[in-house]
This record gives C-alpha cells, structure tokens and sequence, in this order.
C-alpha cells in the first residue's frame, strides 16, 4: 500500500530521479551535501520580477493554498483559480533573487521547503516582503489560516534564516493524490509531485516538461 509520508531513503531516490531530469531539462537543481555527514538537500536559484505571479493550472488534486490555510475547497470555490490583478503595482520592476532548498523533515515524514530571497543589491527580504510576493489568490486563503503557513526560522543544516513552507499539512494533501495513483497501478515520484503543487505559492514554476519523460514516473 502506497503511504502518504516518506521516509528517508525513499526521499533520497526521488531526488536522484529529480535531479536526472532537472539536467536534462537544465532546470538547475543540484545536490548540496553537508560535510562531516551523509545528510544533504536539493538546491535550486531563480531570478525573477517582485510582482507576485498569477497561479498556475493545478494538476494534482486540491489547491496548496486551501489545504495549508486548513480549507477545505466546495463547490462555491470554483473561481479560486481566476487570476485577480494584484493591487498597486509599483515594485513590479524589481528583480529579485530567490535560493529554494529542499530537506527532508524526520518529524514530519515528508519534504519541506526553504527558501531566501535578495534584491540585486545583495539586501535579503523580510517576512513582509515575502508575503507581499506571494499572488493575492493564494496570500488572501493562507493568512487567513490559524497556522503561520509561511515563517521565518534557522535552516536545520546551516544554521541561517531561512522562510519555510510549514510541512503540517504536505500529508494531506499528498494523501488523494497517491491513493489514485495505487488505484491506477502507477508509481508517481513524491518529491516531483508534492514540489509541484507547493512551489506556486512562493513563486517557483516546475515545468510541465518534467512529465513528459518516463523517467519521472519510474521507481
């Protein structure tokens, strides 16, 4: 039966898929490993404008904004997915830098997401800037959760600030999707399928290339 957490060893063999394509696809992930162990982590940078990305077309399952603000999506949701001009518009023509790194969590069973953001300048933004760039469609549903779904806290292997993504509720939404890939007797790649559906939210685009490839669906 296929679980909807992850342990160690099977996080460890995705990355090592996702890696295979993301050189393939010269997407720029690589693997970062930490000296003195054997533990390590993925690692991505991206320049992009301040302007808050529209959300992109959801291939797996319910919305990551409504499962991490602890919403359950209905039938009076539907427009969710319309993208809404965001309000004032005058940091637009910023550039920032973004770092994402992806750990895995022992506590929860599943990966989790950091990342860090720069202006060109070399200034790093603060949790109010992060939040400002994140679409409205998804900032308005994630705030309104009880959790801090976006926080601020010490990278676990650097020992830096760092923004992370809270991992409470990565099983949840992970549960529908992999219980309908062991009823269509397929294996999906954990790490590519949950990246796909949380990256939007902090502006991160996974392209769709990474499914056009068998490699991305094999053991």
């Amino acid at each position: 039966m296929m679980s909807s957490s992850l342990d160690e060893e099977s996080f460890h063999h995705c990355c090592q898929l996702l890696l295979k394509l993301s050189d393939r696809l010269r997407d720029g992930w690589s693997w970062e490993a930490v000296q003195g162990c054997d533990e390590g982590y993925l690692k991505k940078t991206a320049v992009s404008s301040a302007e808050p990305r529209p959300p992109q077309d959801r291939q797996f399952g319910p919305d990551a904004a409504d499962i991490m603000a602890g919403n359950t999506p209905d039938d009076d949701d539907e427009d969710d997915g319309v993208c809404e001009a965001p309000e004032g518009s005058s940091s637009s023509s910023q550039v920032l830098q973004y770092e994402y790194h992806i750990l895995y969590s022992c506590s929860y069973r599943t990966p989790v997401l950091y990342f860090r953001a720069f202006t060109l300048e070399g200034r790093s933004l603060s949790l109010e800037e992060v939040w400002s760039s994140v679409h409205p469609n998804y900032r308005a549903r994630l705030q309104q959760s009880p959790l801090n779904t976006i926080t601020q806290q010490e990278h676990p292997m650097l020992g830096q600030p760092f923004f992370v993504l809270h991992p409470c509720r990565t099983e949840e939404f992970m549960s529908p999707v992999l219980q309908a890939a062991q009823q269509q007797s397929r294996w999906v790649n954990y790490v590519l399928t949950w990246l796909s559906v949380v990256a939007p939210v902090v502006g991160l685009e996974v392209p769709l290339d990474y499914w056009a490839h068998p490699s991305s669906s094999s053991p």
